[in-house]
Formats: C-alpha cells, structure tokens, sequence
C-alpha cells in the first residue's frame, strides 16, 4: 500500500520531485528523465512511470532556466522513439506467447484487450494516439509488434507521434507552467492533465463493457 501510495505522491507532486532531483544530481537529470521515458515507453512492465505530467514539469522547469528546453526536448524525444522501437522488438519476439496466458504478475491481459479494441477504431494511428494515453502508450506498440504491422510503417507513426507528443507536453509547461494561475495550481493542474490523458482509454472500456453486457440477438 505504501508503494502505491508513493506512485501516487510522485505523480501529483512530479514538480517537487522534479526539483529535488535537479537539485541533487544537476546536469544527470537529462539522463534520469531519458531512463523514465525510456522505460514508461519501451518496457511493457513499467506502465505505472509518469509520463506527460512529467514533461510538462519538465519544461516549466525550463521556463524557470533550471533546465534547457532544446535540451530535454531532445532527450525524451530519443527516449521515446527508442522506447516504442525496444518495445516493439520485444512484441515481436515474446508477445504471442504472452496471449497464450489470461494473466501473470507482468501482464494484465486487461491492458491488452484494451489496447487491442484501440487498433481495432484507429488502425495504426494508435501509435499516435496512444502517446497521449497512459497504459495505451506503453502496450500499443508492443502490440504492433505482436501484429502484422512493418517496422516501416510502425516506425513513421513512432517518430510523429513521439514528436507530436514532446512539442505538445513539453512547449506547454513551458509557455503556461510558469503563470502565476498554474504555478499556484499546480498539483490540480497535473491532475487535469492525467484526467484528461486517461479519459479516452476510459471511455472505451465503458463502451466495450456496455456491448459485452447486451444481449446477443
């Protein structure tokens, strides 16, 4: 429970805990966020990592000069990219034998599913979409390696959607996380953020437990 509770802490102060590391370790915070990216992205195992709050505070951060935009724009853009690559191999190589079990510490076969009826409305435009969807984010392209999808065309939709996401989450801490508003709201701010993110992924596990739950004709 108090580990869960400390995931919790992190997310909703990502800020602070941003800070206290860039205190700490300086110019190694750029090699910190790389490895959180990288791991939220590429390993199937660590969906749980914050990811768009964090680049948001990231790049308050370099509206306050504590970081360099250019800086960590490029670093968790590499991350990312690199991230879904891994990610992608690793569907590639285990991810059928994954489906032959409903469940194990590792796998939720839920996060599968759900990713799974996510490609089924957009077609390979999930790689895109699923950046801005936590838990999609992290299975999407381990599921496109799973499938029949080309490393070409899997990596087209990687390197858009990774840079579509860094500009979006990354400029926007930086343009609006140093407004006095957002500065003094911050904690509700991020909230709004992982709200919004999960929104989606919510709304179709309600509306694909609502067509299970019909009858069959």
């Amino acid at each position: 429970m108090d580990y869960l509770y400390q995931i919790f802490d992190i997310f909703l102060h990502i800020d602070k805990h941003l800070d206290a590391v860039i205190q700490a370790y300086g110019a190694w915070t750029y090699a910190i966020l790389f490895v959180v990216i990288f791991c939220e992205t590429g390993l199937v195992v660590t969906p749980f990592l914050p990811g768009d709050s964090l680049l948001f505070a990231a790049g308050a951060f370099a509206a306050r000069g504590s970081l360099d935009l250019y800086g960590i724009s490029i670093v968790v853009f590499v991350a990312a990219v690199v991230g879904d690559a891994v990610n992608y191999a690793i569907g590639k190589f285990i991810g059928p034998k994954v489906f032959e079990y409903q469940n194990s510490r590792i796998f939720k076969r839920e996060y599968l599913e759900r990713t799974q009826r996510f490609y089924e409305k957009y077609g390979g435009k999930t790689i895109v979409i699923a950046r801005f969807v936590p838990i999609v984010r992290t299975f999407a392209p381990f599921l496109a390696g799973v499938g029949t999808m080309s490393y070409p065309r899997f990596a087209l939709y990687n390197v858009s959607g990774a840079l579509l996401w860094v500009i979006l989450f990354t400029g926007g801490g930086y343009f609006f996380g140093e407004l006095p508003a957002v500065k003094r709201n911050f904690t509700l701010v991020i909230m709004m953020i992982i709200i919004i993110s999960v929104l989606p992924a919510v709304i179709e596990a309600v509306r694909a437990r609502g067509e299970q739950s019909k009858p069959a004709p």
